[in-house]
């Protein structure tokens, strides 16, 4: 069997605009989108009545992408909820940034800001994470080069 390859990752939201442009400030591109509706639909989710708006976006190197993705129909009755980061599931994404604190910086001029504290992971790494929209948490990481290596 060949290895599969990840194609995208579904994220739903309730405001597509404000997450599209969270992903596009992080340095995401867009790639596409449109309305998804009708009975093929229906089938693959599981769900009756889908009326979807969706939203691609990829990393700009072509490996990585989001589906971002707004149901109109059927409707979810319950709002978005910040969950922590312990709780199960598929919690985070994880993206390597070239300067953290201007990214960091970047986002919080958006009135977006860390989970905890920017760290250190034994002299490998710079990383934290940020609360997006709609609860949204995005681990941000930078590679530190360690002396005498390049």
């Amino acid at each position: 069997m060949q290895f599969p390859r990840l194609d995208h990752v579904g994220v739903v939201v309730d405001d597509l605009d404000a997450a599209a442009t969270f992903f596009l400030d992080l340095g995401f591109e867009l790639e596409g989108g449109g309305l998804v509706e009708g009975e093929w639909v229906d089938e693959v989710v599981g769900l009756d009545g889908i009326r979807a708006e969706i939203v691609m976006v990829r990393t700009p190197d072509g490996g990585g992408k989001l589906e971002l993705i707004k149901f109109h129909a059927p409707a979810d009755n319950e709002s978005a909820h910040p969950l922590p980061a312990n709780r199960l599931g598929f919690r985070h994404i994880a993206l390597a940034v070239g300067d953290l604190d201007a990214t960091v910086d970047g986002l919080r001029d958006r009135d977006f800001d860390t989970v905890g504290e920017i760290r250190e992971y034994e002299d490998t790494y710079r990383l934290c994470y940020i609360r997006g929209p709609e609860g949204l948490i995005v681990e941000l990481t930078e590679q530190i080069t360690s002396e005498g290596t390049s």
